[in-house]
């Protein structure tokens, strides 16, 4: 079966694969550009774009960016924005993923405007007020919610004050890597599963106009995009796999630890913003997991829920300090997330997003449902 194009707004693409952002530098210039080169969504993380371009921010002895204003960089987001474009010659579309909880929100939500994003998807929070933030731009809005009643908050404080309403919506499950819109015990609940979530959802879109729905949070194959899309999806997002792709922007060392995951290494944690977060386990984790809290201070003021350090504090780590030692190589140090399925890259390998997209729209096989082992291309060091 050929999948169906993906219609957002102004938006037409060839293939409804939405590429989902990740941050700490997983998803910049280089891999939302690839994506959208070959004709689907590729996704760019509005978070810590001041590890991207060190030079053009003020950072500490240890490379931090000081302050909400380096670490979310305007001049840096622009510019990897700009260059995502660039990459993808004028195909597909490139958008930007903006966490509601990160400080300056509003912010970077301008930055992203003034750079030409095609569209602004955001979570981790309800954007209530994104709509006020895009000044009447022709970008898409798209939010991320975890259930039907999150999307009628959404769609009636946005008509009540703004007379606009989603131009999609993604619905993301619990077995996501990133934050998750549940209660830790909730996300192994089976009525908060993707698939027992989405009928709802997809009915309170169709209530406000027929909102394009997007699944997201354990959509793998390309067999789980049809089985979402013969039932009424206008397309799916997708993060991890696209972790062990030649052009993620990620550090070789952050696709190692992915492609060398145990399916019991894939971990839930609470996280500083507020919400859960699954991780793989590493030297940090197990010492975190021991007892010991790595806090170290608040440097950046990254997210608003963590009170400036405070929340911190109590989980035992900066969130914004442990992705950044993830991006910049630090394996005993970072932080290192994915989704629940990330064990199966190891059959998989590392793959060029030309061919994963081939796998994902059924032109090709896929290694990592197979029985046999793929050669995983680069060994693991330490």
């Amino acid at each position: 079966m050929n999948l169906p194009k993906l219609r957002i707004r102004h938006i037409e693409v060839d293939i409804p694969i939405i590429q989902g952002g990740m941050g700490v530098g997983l998803s910049w210039e280089n891999l939302a550009g690839s994506v959208a080169a070959c004709g689907a969504i590729g996704v760019v993380s509005a978070v810590g774009t001041g590890y991207r371009h060190p030079d053009m921010v003020k950072r500490d002895k240890f490379g931090r960016p000081i302050g909400s204003y380096n670490i979310h960089h305007p001049e840096s987001l622009k510019k990897i924005i700009r260059d995502a474009k660039a990459i993808s010659g004028g195909k597909g579309a490139v958008g930007v993923n903006i966490l509601a909880a990160i400080t300056d929100y509003e912010r970077v939500a301008r930055d992203a405007v003034e750079a030409g994003a095609d569209l602004i998807i955001s979570g981790a929070g309800l954007p209530l007020k994104l709509p006020q933030y895009v000044d009447g731009a022709d970008v898409a809005l798209v939010p991320i919610v975890s259930s039907a009643r999150a999307l009628n908050l959404i769609c009636r404080t946005w008509k009540k004050r703004y007379n606009r309403l989603p131009d999609a919506v993604i619905l993301e499950g619990p077995m996501s890597g990133g934050h998750q819109g549940f209660r830790y015990q909730d996300c192994f609940k089976r009525e908060f599963q993707l698939k027992n979530l989405f009928p709802s959802v997809l009915e309170e879109a169709k209530r406000w106009g027929d909102i394009p729905v997007i699944v997201a949070g354990g959509v793998w194959s390309y067999r789980d995009i049809l089985w979402f899309i013969e039932r009424g999806a206008a397309g799916v997002q997708m993060a991890t796999r696209f972790i062990a792709t030649h052009e993620c922007d990620a550090p070789l060392i952050y696709k190692e630890v992915v492609l060398e995951a145990k399916k019991e290494d894939i971990i839930l944690l609470k996280s500083p913003v507020g919400y859960p977060l699954r991780v793989i386990r590493t030297p940090f984790i197990e010492k975190l997991l021991s007892g010991v809290n790595g806090w170290k201070g608040c440097v950046s003021h990254c997210v608003t829920p963590c009170n400036k350090g405070e929340e911190a504090k109590k989980v035992g780590f900066c969130i914004a300090d442990r992705l950044g030692a993830a991006w910049l190589g630090n394996y005993e140090e970072g932080i290192f997330i994915s989704g629940a399925n990330g064990y199966k890259l190891k059959k998989q390998g590392i793959l060029h997003v030309k061919e994963l997209l081939d796998i994902l729209t059924g032109k090709k096989p896929d290694p990592s449902l197979s029985d046999g082992r793929r050669r995983v291309i680069i060994p693991l060091r330490r």
